[in-house]
């Protein structure tokens, strides 16, 4: 008998228990539902407001359409700076009491935004204004050669073709003035930066901007040790052959050769060494109705972010390129300065890629999740797309050559597509490493540095006796930091999508020249697969769910390096 009460007892202790446990779960995941549900209210108009002014700004370059910006983004951000909801999320996320899948990927998703953005408004003001201004800054500045202002374009059209190595010199230092402008403006964002990180525990601007994104700092420094390694005997013999074709083509010697020889501003984007001119396909070419016939053939229609879109030059107007989702709920924009050459078919395509991720992002998921799942994951949306503009199998299918001149260019077109990889990998080197270390000690002489890790991951010497900030004039350093690395982290994912689309839906034993042109299975896997999650899942997660693989290097080292 006292057995039986013993365990009756037990049992009802243990169903006590149970019931606390479920009703503190159950309150838990209701108030973080509140919380939301409140959030989203906030967010979502404020969003479209600011995410609009900024498009103003860049379309105008006005002091007064930039101030409208400023002080919208300062609003914007001071929703993540409310130390109560922070809190609150805190606490629920310590609880680990919220089970529901979508409901705790949200917690994460917000809780991560809210931790770097917990500092005091007048330091977030200080840190947005300082932005604006050097965007600013970088939007109105013109190159001045010779007394006549040249755009970007301008200038990257000499260093292409000249081959005056003073009028090569000349638009080269022209456009290094900018960062004369903006490099102690920079290095002041930079300690502002770290300010902030450290303020909230991190060791500095860039091992928090990796961490928030959830990246490990060491796991991406240990992939680019390996990518340099994989790396640096073949660019190495890249580069001889580049320097053998620049020297007879400037009638110089090879150690003559200086960086405004290697036909763009930072030896980024691979010199034209090859016989293949790929200018000449797209010279009197609709560059925006190529894009728009790409993307329709494969089931993805971009008609919409056209109408929408900025894509050809005006005074004032950023000279860059980009895409921005305005409301996450469909209003997707692509600003360019078109040209009909190469380099803005690729980057066309580039950046629609960014769009057709977010156009097609599911809209019934909840708002903080209707993003990629990171940003190196739609980066390797845009460049595999982006790679076609190189593809002699892509521009037969656009029509823009037949199949005898497709077989007269395609080794040399996948030796081009090769030497961009290992060029820009090489520079990404740079990036990364140059950031890394900017991050971890301002003070130190940024100038050396630069020149540096130039001389040490492209092989490209220093100008003999200069001391500038040539980092500088690098607009990403300072409006999209510690971001680069995932522009080589999308190469990877580019390849192995590559990979996984050539041999699993198309059936192809070579991957290196596959299209993708009119099958619309292409578009709907990736749709499926990659766009619509959002950020449903962690990004290796969602990538194993598509490819079946985690994120690998594999790929990319047999697509250009083996």
């Amino acid at each position: 008998m006292k057995r039986t009460i013993h365990l009756l007892l037990s049992l009802t202790a243990l169903a006590l228990i149970t019931f606390g446990c479920s009703n503190k779960k159950e309150h838990m995941e209701n108030e973080l539902r509140t919380f939301i549900a409140r959030w989203e209210q906030t967010i979502e108009p404020l969003q479209k407001e600011a995410y609009t002014a900024y498009w103003n700004a860049s379309i105008s370059g006005k002091d007064e359409d930039y101030a409208v910006s400023e002080q919208l983004q300062l609003k914007l951000n001071s929703i993540f700076t409310n130390k109560e909801d922070f809190a609150l999320l805190k606490k629920i996320r310590e609880s680990g009491s919220v089970s529901d899948t979508l409901l705790k990927r949200q917690l994460e998703v917000l809780y991560n935004q809210y931790l770097g953005n917990q500092i005091d408004t007048s330091l977030l003001a200080k840190r947005i204004k300082m932005e604006v201004e050097i965007e600013k800054k970088y939007s109105n500045f013109r190159a001045e050669v010779n007394g006549k202002k040249l755009t970007d374009n301008d200038v990257e059209e000499i260093l292409k073709t000249s081959t005056n190595s003073a009028e090569l010199q000349a638009a080269w230092e022209g456009h290094k003035k900018i960062g004369e402008l903006v490099s102690a403006d920079i290095i002041a964002l930079v300690k502002t930066r770290n300010e902030i990180a450290k303020e909230l525990g991190f060791s500095n601007y860039h091992a928090m901007s990796l961490e928030l994104s959830e990246q490990n700092p060491d796991d991406i420094s240990k992939l680019f040790d390996e990518l340099d390694d994989l790396t640096r005997d073949a660019f190495a013999g890249l580069k001889d052959e580049i320097d053998t074709y620049l020297a007879a083509r400037l009638s110089i010697s090879k150690d003559q050769l200086m960086p405004w020889h290697y036909q763009n501003r930072f030896f980024q984007e691979a010199p034209a060494i090859y016989s293949v001119d790929l200018d000449k396909y797209y010279k009197n070419q609709s560059i925006e109705k190529l894009t728009s016939d790409y993307y329709t053939s494969i089931g993805l229609d971009i008609s919409d972010m056209l109408a929408n879109s900025d894509l050809y030059e005006k005074p004032g107007k950023n000279q860059h390129a980009y895409c921005i989702d305005i409301d996450n709920a469909g209003d997707v924009r692509i600003l360019c300065n078109i040209k009909p050459n190469y380099n803005w078919m690729n980057t066309m395509l580039h950046e629609f890629g960014h769009g057709v991720y977010d156009k097609y992002i599911d809209r019934n998921l909840p708002f903080s999740l209707r993003n990629p799942a990171h940003t190196f994951t739609t980066e390797a949306i845009a460049m595999m797309f982006g790679r076609m503009g190189s593809n002699p199998q892509w521009m037969r299918d656009m029509g823009l050559i037949d199949s005898v001149e497709q077989a007269a260019i395609t080794t040399e077109s996948n030796r081009i597509l090769r030497l961009e990889q290992l060029t820009f990998s090489r520079w990404a080197q740079v990036m990364y490493r140059f950031e890394k270390s900017l991050y971890e000690n301002p003070g130190q002489d940024l100038n050396a540095l630069w020149w540096d890790l130039v001389e040490k991951y492209q092989l490209i010497k220093r100008p003999a006796g200069r001391n500038l900030p040539d980092w500088a004039s690098k607009i990403h350093i300072a409006t999209s930091p510690c971001y680069y690395h995932n522009y080589l982290l999308g190469e990877l994912l580019a390849s192995q999508l590559n990979h996984y689309i050539s041999t699993r839906i198309i059936g192809a034993e070579n991957v290196m020249n596959q299209s993708f042109f009119g099958n619309k299975e292409t578009g709907h896997f990736l749709t499926e697969k990659v766009f619509m999650p959002g950020a449903r899942f962690y990004w290796n997660d969602m990538i194993e769910k598509a490819t079946g693989e985690k994120l690998t290097a594999r790929y990319y080292a047999e697509q250009f390096v083996n």
